[in-house]
């Protein structure tokens, strides 16, 4: 079967079985591999990308699924030359470590922000509830995703 949809703004073509993996068809057939695979479960969340601005396990979706919508991967968020401002969040505090959960972190914090999440640990915490971390106590992280959202209400309230 052969499946259209967009990924990080660029349309794309598959010809793929239905039932091959989202995260199979980027990493494998796209060769966008900052997708990570972690548990292939959906238990991690390493493998996270929005789907249509949802976050979403790509190791439980079918191909078949996502014919006609809108992914975005990490790849997605700023470019080689030019770190988005959450991207830069995570370098400049440290909350990217061995970078397994990194790409899907990134992607849940993504849509966050993007929904006009706010900076407080408590709603930070509950937006990347299903990302795994084995490396850090998540205080990093948290203090980089808040750090973006006080970047984002600045540029955007200017006072």
């Amino acid at each position: 079967m052969s499946y259209r949809f967009v990924v990080n703004g660029d349309q794309v073509d598959v010809e793929v079985p239905g039932m091959r993996r989202l995260l199979d068809v980027l990493r494998e057939d796209l060769g966008l591999t900052g997708t990570k695979e972690g548990c292939g479960e959906g238990e991690c969340g390493a493998c996270s990308v929005l789907l249509d601005g949802a976050v979403v396990d790509s190791c439980l979706v079918p191909i078949c699924q996502v014919d006609g919508t809108n992914v975005r991967t990490v790849e997605g968020l700023g470019a080689r030359a030019q770190l988005n401002d959450l991207q830069a969040a995570f370098l400049q505090t440290g909350g990217a470590q061995c970078g397994i959960c990194t790409p899907g972190m990134l992607m849940a914090a993504e849509a966050h922000l993007a929904a006009g999440g706010s900076s407080n640990d408590e709603a930070i915490r509950e937006a990347i509830a299903g990302n795994l971390c084995r490396c850090t106590g998540y205080t990093k992280i948290v203090e980089a995703i808040a750090l973006a959202a006080e970047q984002r209400r600045a540029a955007h309230d200017p006072a």
